[in-house]
């Protein structure tokens, strides 16, 4: 009786996984294309493709549209408390903290920030636009707007600076304190989907807040649209 032969998308799975397994490659790294990984097991893409989804239902990998297909990352424990520090909530998980600037603008502000930031009638605020970033891969887009009369250089200084905390401490507020967050489970649009690199529709978690200095006045209404495989929110008291 002739044994029964393993289906070679399984086998390419296989072999696939255990390079993934002894470290060949990382968590967050893009996979050889499926026309390399065709030549390297001698099939056509259709077996690849069936490989590489067995191991995206398996939680291994996922494909991002237009990009390629990535080892899943070990999710980052990013804490939401009293005092939420992009910088230092990377470092201490152990990964390499960094900041794209993708906008900054003066403007009126709409009826959210206005009632957020305690603001009068056509106040002007600032508008940061930025993308997150840990260990060089994209984790979160977010928008910081800031009260504008008392922060007159602030953009300048976040283009500079790269930096909340840095910009607000050449502004005389050497700390400030989150007074309420809240967190929503979305759906990524494909504005966000394009800088996250995830596909139209993938789940993110939206964290809304408001920050305030020393005399409990609002300096910073924030947005933050965390990509939902890469970062576990945690709640803390710090």
């Amino acid at each position: 009786m002739t044994a029964k032969r393993t289906p070679i998308w399984q086998s390419i799975a296989a072999s696939l996984t255990e390079d993934i397994t002894e470290g060949r490659y990382a968590p967050g790294e893009k996979l050889p294309t499926e026309a390399e990984l065709s030549a390297r097991f001698g099939v056509n893409r259709h077996t690849v493709r069936h490989a590489i989804k067995s191991m995206s239902g398996n939680g291994l990998v996922h494909a991002r549209r237009g990009a390629g297909v990535f080892v899943a990352q070990v999710p980052t424990d990013y804490a939401i408390g009293k005092r939420v520090r992009f910088h230092r909530n990377l470092e201490q998980a152990g990964r390499l903290p960094g900041k794209e600037v993708l906008h900054l603008e003066t403007r009126t502000a709409d009826a959210a920030e206005k009632e957020a930031l305690k603001l009068s009638e056509n106040a002007r605020v600032h508008v940061y636009d930025g993308l997150s970033l840990a260990d060089d891969q994209p984790i979160a887009v977010f928008r910081s707007v800031f009260p504008a009369s008392r922060f007159p250089m602030l953009t300048d200084q976040l283009a500079d600076l790269r930096s909340v905390t840095a910009a607000l401490k050449a502004n005389k507020v050497p700390d400030y304190t989150r007074v309420w967050t809240r967190l929503t489970a979305k759906r990524a649009t494909a504005t966000q989907a394009l800088h996250l690199r995830l596909n139209e529709g993938d789940p993110i978690l939206r964290s809304i807040g408001v920050n305030v200095d020393a005399n409990q006045s609002p300096i910073e209404f924030g947005t933050t649209w965390f990509a939902g495989d890469r970062v576990t929110l945690t709640l803390s008291e710090s």
